[in-house]
């Protein structure tokens, strides 16, 4: 059981990585006519290295033995997050509505609690039942604007499918963050499975650039880039996976439900978008869902 500090922290953490996370769709819904989907991942990782490299010279040499030793694990992870999972977010922001990557997106929470059952042996209690119903509810509120009825109307498409595998390679990934091995320090695990991971990326950026997809860089491409490989990329995921040794995938995962309610705030501050009552009870709605799952039997 973490401690009362432990768990503060892991709050902290987690919640720095969603608020960070919830521009991310908007940077690659901008990006996802102009750079194809892998040659765009690899920018995005590849910027990523060189800032995250002068950080981590010294941990990648001190734990380089822990890497050889766990390298099908790390070579796993890198697989995982790095070479697929972005890739294919951006595959599916090809074929589908931002509507069906929003209620899709959102699903990778559901199979983290399930993994987390399934691999890790971590109870599914009525609190986290109730929890995880309120929350996906306050999120479907939330994307139909009040209007459920409108889910009757989703057509879905061969993004769609893309947009769920998305979700479930991120639930595994974060369950192995969960059994990382302790000697292995997170900005080493990062590095490591950064290089990995974009080596991974090599051959699928060729074959792109060989099918002659176009590339378009401009000064905002070029910006929404670094952004996505300081923010999302990086300190993100560096706080994912502090967050999820310290207070597990399953706790994580129902405070990655609040990643809307950053949007909505967002909206408002950068975009002068309104705030109306359903964007409100959506909100109570998906943070009583976390607050329910996550609270601490007493």
């Amino acid at each position: 059981m973490p401690t009362a500090s432990k768990l503060l922290i892991g709050y902290v953490l987690v919640l720095v990585a969603t608020a960070i996370w919830s521009g991310n769709f908007i940077v690659a819904r901008l990006l996802s006519d102009s750079i194809p989907p892998a040659t765009l991942d690899f920018l995005r990782w590849a910027a990523a290295l060189v800032f995250l490299l002068p950080f981590a010279v010294r941990p990648l040499y001190r734990d380089i033995q822990v890497i050889r030793t766990h390298l099908g694990y790390v070579c796993l992870s890198a697989f995982l997050l790095v070479t697929l999972f972005n890739t294919l977010i951006y595959i599916a922001a090809h074929w589908t509505k931002a509507i069906n990557l929003s209620l899709i997106a959102v699903s990778s929470p559901i199979f983290i609690v399930l993994f987390a059952r399934l691999i890790l042996g971590e109870p599914f209690t009525v609190r986290r039942i109730v929890g995880l119903i309120a929350a996906t509810l306050g999120v479907i509120l939330l994307i139909t604007e009040g209007d459920v009825s409108r889910l009757m109307g989703l057509t879905f498409s061969q993004g769609d499918l893309w947009m769920l595998f998305a979700a479930m390679i991120f639930g595994t990934y974060s369950i192995l963050v969960r059994i990382k091995p302790v000697a292995l320090s997170p900005v080493a695990f990062l590095c490591s499975t950064v290089i990995i991971g974009l080596i991974f990326l090599v051959p699928w950026v060729m074959w792109e650039l060989r099918s002659a997809q176009d590339i378009h860089l401009s000064e905002t491409s070029v910006a929404a880039i670094m952004y996505l490989a300081l923010g999302p990329s990086l300190l993100a995921f560096l706080c994912w996976n502090k967050a999820i040794l310290l207070i597990g995938p399953v706790r994580s995962a129902f405070v990655y439900y609040s990643l809307p309610v950053f949007s909505g705030v967002a909206a408002l501050m950068i975009l002068g978008e309104p705030i109306h009552i359903v964007h409100a009870l959506s909100g109570i709605l998906i943070l009583a869902g976390v607050i329910i799952a996550t609270r601490e039997s007493t």
